[in-house]
């Protein structure tokens, strides 16, 4: 029986990438983002050529409201969500004390709060019919802090905490939680989050980034697999794990030194 997957964020970068994956593996697909066009247009594309089920709700899920009705949505047309990926997020990149506290908002409330709601939405349901899957989108930024991005990091580690607890909660029932926690990536959160203002990164070349595809099919081979925990790429693995045995001022002052803007 074919599956169905929703994806937030779904019209550019990851998001979008992770539903060409799950369009070629027969999955019908429910995409949600703000942008009604590029959903259609992915829509289109993906109805056409992987023959699957595609359906687009155009919602910002900042919104309390636009949350309750996207779900209220998926009930009114019968649709099943058998996966669901949290994938939605942006970041910020400057000093805390000055940055938009707007955006801030914003963002804390998408990364952390509009996912926390979708798994709550959703995750009944999965465990009452003793199947389902949820792939939430961290970071290799969720295991050290991050000075000139204090929330985004943060906002990651509530990710991989929230993530782990839920699959730790769910053992036994049939669902199974991941938290794919990728560095560096080819994809327009760069851009949105300012990170070119970085010294370090503006000095390496984009196409040295994984890109979103990559990315992709990584998340969805762990997600299948059940993993609860996934790392993308050696050199994160390894990064992630150097936290773990190194004192906790060294961390801060390294990724300090790392986020030092351009002059």
């Amino acid at each position: 029986m074919t599956q169905t997957a929703l994806i937030t964020g779904a019209s550019r970068g990851i998001g979008l990438a992770l539903a060409k994956v799950f369009a070629r593996e027969n999955h019908n697909l429910i995409l949600v983002a703000r942008s009604t066009d590029e959903l259609k247009a992915a829509q289109q594309e993906l109805s056409e050529k992987h023959n699957v089920n595609v359906v687009v709700f155009s919602h910002d899920l900042i919104n309390l409201e636009e949350r309750q009705q996207l779900f209220e949505k998926v009930k009114q047309q019968n649709l099943t969500v058998d996966i669901l990926v949290n994938n939605a997020g942006f970041g910020d990149y400057g000093e805390f004390a000055s940055s938009d506290w707007e955006k801030l908002q914003g963002m804390l409330m998408l990364n952390v709060v509009a996912l926390s709601h979708l798994t709550h939405l959703f995750l009944p349901g999965m465990i009452s019919r003793g199947s389902g899957k949820i792939l939430n989108l961290g970071s290799t930024a969720a295991f050290q802090p991050g000075p000139m991005m204090a929330a985004y990091f943060a906002s990651k580690a509530y990710v991989l905490s929230f993530s782990e607890a839920i699959a730790a909660e769910t053992e036994g029932t049939g669902v199974t939680v991941t938290v794919l926690c990728p560095g560096p990536t080819q994809s327009n959160f760069g851009k949105v989050s300012n990170m070119d203002k970085i010294a370090a990164v503006g000095s390496l070349s984009a196409d040295k980034f994984p890109t979103a595809k990559e990315v992709a099919e990584y998340g969805y081979q762990q997600l299948i697999q059940g993993e609860v925990v996934a790392v993308h790429g050696l050199l994160n693995k390894f990064l992630t794990f150097t936290p773990r045995i190194t004192p906790r001022n060294v961390i801060r002052q390294g990724v300090k030194k790392f986020m030092t803007p351009k002059e």
